[in-house]
């Protein structure tokens, strides 16, 4: 299974997401973009009809919204994979079926508070789960290390499938999420903040057991 670095991306106008694009351009293959609206959390991100570049990333979409459903309609055929919260009031099983629908993988995303057994109905039909270990809206959160134990036993219950942590990642932590279980590993202000990019993050895969440096 491939365990890979997620450079994440909050951005309020085009001007700041083409920004940080670039700066991520050529060090990492895949881009998780953070959707807030607001309300389901009190931070707003890439909440405008925003452009990508063509053809230097894949892109994951994270859902930090109280309607998913509308959002995947408007703008999900751009990305690779969706990401909606469990804890989204209108996310349902029919918003699983609507992301594969339209040929993207499916994921949910839990809060910290949210305990595996409540996602147990939706696990077959799941191409990835992303269990934060900071309560989310922000760059910089506090990490929950008693988070652990969840990654642990989603990664019993389902071995192949790809575990996502997102929160509070830099070497500090990195280490600690990725012998609990997860593969891919989600970084935002340690990564997005910095003067180089690709320093840090060969600093987050060289912490990471088994893996070799992208080229």
């Amino acid at each position: 299974m491939k365990k890979i670095v997620v450079p994440a991306v909050i951005a309020k106008s085009q001007e700041e997401l083409d920004g940080i694009l670039e700066k991520i351009s050529g060090n990492a293959d895949l881009v998780q973009l953070d959707i807030m609206d607001g309300h389901f959390v009190p931070n707003q991100s890439l909440d405008f009809e925003f452009q990508l570049p063509r053809g230097k990333c894949i892109y994951e979409a994270h859902l930090m919204v109280n309607d998913p459903d509308k959002w995947i309609k408007s703008f999900g055929k751009r990305m690779d994979t969706i990401i909606a919260h469990f804890e989204s009031p209108t996310t349902s099983p029919s918003t699983i079926k609507l992301i594969k629908s339209i040929g993207k993988k499916a994921a949910l995303a839990l809060n910290p508070e949210t305990i595996i057994e409540q996602i147990a109905d939706y696990l077959d039909d799941l191409d990835q789960v992303l269990i934060m270990t900071v309560n989310p809206g922000f760059y910089g959160s506090p990490f929950l290390p008693e988070i652990m134990a969840k990654i642990t036993k989603l990664r019993q219950i389902r071995p192949e499938l790809d575990i996502e942590v997102d929160g509070g990642i830099k070497p500090e932590t990195i280490a600690m999420v990725d012998q609990a279980g997860a593969n891919l590993f989600v970084s935002g202000s340690y990564l997005v903040k910095s003067d180089n990019m690709r320093e840090r993050i060969d600093i987050l895969y060289r912490m990471i057991q088994d893996v070799e440096l992208p080229a």
